[in-house]
């Protein structure tokens, strides 16, 4: 009788972890679904189409002269909408072959968008976003940061560019500012890490501004170094960087970056 009443027991205690863990799915399943929707509506948003793109060109040649002064940037078409839903939006970033087609973020608040939705709804997704003191205008380097989520979303699909293969089908990432649209080229691939304050390492996270030749070689020759393959793509003072960085799991803390240059 008291085997009994201990197997029954135990039995409950089953039926309960598996009742967590069946909730515990369907909460992530909910979560993806509400995540791809949202991307879809903000990339129909986005309303990318060839007639956007003429208007865009026409508009946009960069800062207009007006009686001897520089005119406010005009945001292009494609992005009027979504800025105005979200004064936060910075850009938008496109990588061909993955799910990669988000818009970025920056406020000023580092840690905002790593646990919040375009729509500053609370998400384990987050969006993906640049630091405060990333100068997207003037600046040699800005960081894009993402969560590497198991369903490929946000930055989940980055680790595809391990490949050598995938990096030759896809050389090209396609980030636009409000004001203007970019295109990169890859410089390098590399894991890495977040290393402790006293650690004297290289630290890709750390390098925005090369005011001079020597310090935009040291972070150059330090990616070229750490890169997995050689993507025969070369730069030089004066050149502008664009890193995306996501979670890894080679090492505690790990990252893994991928650095391209913007095309001239």
């Amino acid at each position: 009788m008291e085997n009994k009443k201990k197997y029954k027991y135990l039995r409950w205690i089953l039926l309960g972890i598996v009742f967590l863990c069946l909730i515990r799915l369907g909460q992530a399943y909910f979560q993806s679904v509400r995540q791809h929707r949202q991307q879809e509506d903000l990339i129909q948003s986005k309303q990318f189409t060839e007639e956007t793109d003429r208007d865009n060109k026409q508009e946009t040649e960069h800062l207009e002269e007006t009686d001897g002064e520089k005119a406010e940037p005009v945001i292009l078409k494609k992005y009027r909408k979504l800025y105005k839903a979200n004064h936060d939006m910075a850009g938008w970033i496109t990588v061909k072959g993955t799910n990669i087609d988000y818009p970025v973020m920056q406020c000023d608040d580092n840690e905002y968008y790593l646990y919040h939705d375009f729509y500053r709804e609370k998400s384990k997704y987050g969006c993906l976003y640049v630091k405060e003191e990333a100068d997207l205008a003037e600046g040699t380097n800005f960081i894009i940061y993402g969560h590497n989520m198991r369903d490929g979303s946000m930055f989940g699909d980055l680790d595809r560019y391990l490949q050598k293969d995938f990096y030759r089908k896809h050389p090209t990432i396609s980030f636009d500012t409000l004001y203007e649209e970019r295109m990169y080229e890859i410089v390098a691939v590399f894991r890495s890490q977040v290393y402790k304050k006293e650690d004297d390492v290289f630290k890709y996270y750390q390098f925005y501004q090369a005011d001079t030749k020597k310090q935009f070689d040291d972070f150059y020759r330090n990616i070229k170094k750490l890169s997995l393959y050689d993507t025969g793509v070369k730069a030089e003072f004066g050149d502008v960087f664009l890193t995306l960085s996501t979670c890894a799991y080679h090492v505690e803390d790990g990252r893994f970056v991928v650095v391209a240059k913007r095309k001239k």
